[in-house]
């Protein structure tokens, strides 16, 4: 019989959950929301908090839950090839494609290009992003120390810099909310709710989840119903946590407009509030904040990716893996922070219904014994509408990419497709794909299972 598990390693693991997820974007998001949100606040941050942390928490719940191994095992529920292919696009997505250079490029152009020369821009980025990747190398090259890294020392750091700011915001608010801007006037929940993809931690949350798992058993703890539990508790502990402090960061941006204006991004709005408060000090308080904020996140999402890649190709090592992941997203970096958000859109669009949905499978597996033609139907049907929501996304991103046929798909899906105007489309095909799989004849899912190798 296993000891009781203390309080202590709920809150020490639960912390370096937090600190995995809370990066550079749950930050400017969330601030960015306030301002536009203004007197619908409630709703908005309502809608931006399942999506931002709802759904993370189930996502961790369904790895620990469904039995899975990972999220390649998760997935391959589907079939084994559509597994290793949506956990790989996963992963570059939150890993050296757009998450980790996000990480490096939001510190710089919030805490450091205010001051510099827009003529030295480029090469600035370069050298800052070259130290900030060569940090994160270090740090990442031994992945047993993740929770004393993330959960003891970074995440408790940044969140004193952090809450700094946020109790003066209290005890001297700013002014009154604003009246709401755009779709939040009329659509604020679901406006919300959309918005709250832009954490990627949904999607973070799938591959993640083992990395809580493992940081679990190195606790002693190997029992499925205990480790089952301890995630539970921990991702209470962390999901808590981050829904007190997405709360007090939208107010700040909602009570803020009156004193320093509106702004094109919450970066932005985050320096003005820094400003307001702490003059010239402001800055450093922010650079400290932001940089924190990255670090944690970016050491995390290496240790992932590289655990991830090195069990798909094993006679690559691990080490080698985090070298080259940390090159590659210091290149990306250097396209700097509006062309990843530009590109990174299209791609969250398509994934997040998918996403979503093994979430919910994994969640309720046991309902239907694991049947694979479950996980397949409702995927499928996901899939058409997924594929629609990123091409649609893609074209607002970069105009002039309309595709014919494409275009009367999407005209289609607006007739006729319920929720679709609001971003939902695909939860009727996912219902009734699940439905029919669940009815299907045929055995249930096999027993191949992925196996992560650990390092």
């Amino acid at each position: 019989m296993e000891k009781k598990i203390p309080f202590s390693t709920y809150a020490i693991i639960g912390t370096m959950l937090f600190g995995l997820f809370f990066g550079a974007g749950n930050l400017i998001f969330p601030i960015q929301l306030g301002q536009m949100a203004g007197t619908n606040f409630w709703p908005a941050l309502s809608g931006f908090l399942v999506t931002a942390v709802g759904l993370p928490l189930m996502g961790i719940l369904a790895i620990a839950l469904s039995g899975s191994s990972g999220l390649r095992d998760l997935a391959g529920r589907v079939h084994p090839l559509f597994g290793l292919t949506f956990s790989v696009a996963l992963y570059l997505t939150i890993g050296p494609f757009f998450a980790i250079p996000r990480t490096a490029t939001v510190p710089f152009e919030v805490g450091f290009q205010p001051f510099i020369s827009s003529t030295n821009i480029g090469l600035w980025l370069g050298i800052f992003s070259f130290i900030y990747f060569a940090i994160v190398y270090y740090f990442s090259l031994n992945s047993a120390k993740i929770m004393d890294y993330i959960g003891k020392y970074l995440t408790p750091t940044f969140l004193g810099f952090l809450f700094i700011l946020v109790i003066v915001t209290l005890v001297q608010p700013m002014g009154s909310f604003q009246e709401p801007i755009g779709d939040y006037s009329s659509l604020a929940f679901m406006t919300g709710f959309t918005e709250g993809y832009n954490t990627m931690d949904a999607l973070g949350s799938l591959a993640l989840g083992i990395v809580v798992i493992h940081a679990i058993k190195q606790q002693g703890i190997t029992d499925t119903k205990m480790i089952a539990s301890a995630t539970w508790k921990s991702g209470m502990f962390a999901m808590g946590l981050m829904m007190l402090i997405y709360g007090l960061i939208t107010y700040m941006g909602a009570s803020s407009v009156a004193a320093v204006g509106t702004f094109s991004n919450g970066g932005q709005i985050f320096a003005a509030v820094a400003q307001n408060y702490f003059g010239a000090f402001g800055a450093i308080l922010l650079a400290i904040i932001i940089v924190l904020a990255c670090l944690k996140t970016s050491i995390g999402l290496i240790m992932a990716c590289s655990e991830f890649f090195h069990s798909i190709v094993p006679k690559v090592s691990y080490k080698s893996f985090v070298f080259w992941l940390c090159a590659v997203s210091f290149g990306v970096a250097n396209f700097g922070l509006t062309n990843i958000i530009q590109f990174a859109l299209p791609v969250l669009m398509f994934l997040y219904p998918l996403a979503i949905v093994l979430i919910f499978l994994g969640l309720f597996s046991s309902l239907f014994a694991h049947k694979r033609s479950v996980y397949s139907g409702a995927v499928v049907l996901t899939l058409f509408v997924s594929i629609i929501d990123g091409y649609s996304a893609l074209t607002e991103s970069l105009p002039g990419t309309e595709v014919a046929s494409l275009e009367s798909i999407r005209v289609l899906y607006m007739d006729y497709l319920p929720f679709y105007g609001i971003g939902l489309g695909w939860i009727l095909p996912a219902l009734i794909g699940a439905f029919l799989g669940y009815f299907w004849p045929g055995r249930n899912r096999s027993t191949e299972t992925y196996v992560p190798v650990e390092n």
